[in-house]
């Protein structure tokens, strides 16, 4: 039942952040947004913590910014493990493209819950990853990324999560 009410607000979230526009400029909008959806394995480097996940991203390009590490553009996701602990996030990604393949790293502070899978030692955690993926079809990308989180000796303990995962990625 947690989960479903976080996956539901997590949802809600993601509404609100579409911007209202009159049906002229309905098209435009969905060009602008990207939904990233992965699948994969949570701190696969531990054994009696390794648990399969799930994830949802979001990211909205209206919201750019130049920087001099590339263009910026906010995203925010969450994870779920099947043991229930939980990941929500918010922060910023850059894109590199070489060819038909992207480079794609990203920074976001975010809550976690652990439920019943591992103690990260603290609430506040940080991930930094980095995404490959393949142009496949217009508008959308297959890929593959590879994650840390990690609460940077906020907490007690510190011992941090190496993730992988598998991801469909699509622009509207």
């Amino acid at each position: 039942m947690k989960v479903k009410k976080i996956f539901l607000k997590f949802l809600l979230l993601i509404i609100i952040s579409l911007p209202a526009f009159g049906d002229e400029k309905i098209n435009e909008v969905y060009q602008e947004h990207e939904l990233n959806v992965y699948s994969g394995m949570f701190d696969f480097s531990d054994d009696g913590q390794r648990a399969a996940l799930i994830g949802f991203q979001h990211q909205n390009e209206t919201l750019q910014r130049k920087s001099f590490l590339g263009t910026l553009s906010p995203i925010t996701g969450f994870i779920l493990t099947e043991n229930n602990a939980s990941y929500f996030y918010t922060g910023v990604q850059t894109h590199y493209k070489i060819g038909k393949m992207n480079v794609i790293p990203s920074f976001t502070p975010g809550i976690y819950d652990e439920g019943d899978g591992k103690d990260l030692g603290h609430a506040l955690e940080f991930k930094s990853e980095v995404q490959l993926s393949f142009d496949i079809f217009d508008n959308s990308e297959l890929g593959f990324s590879y994650n840390h989180i990690s609460n940077a000796s906020l907490g007690d303990k510190n011992p941090g999560a190496n993730s992988y995962m598998f991801n469909f990625i699509k622009q509207f």
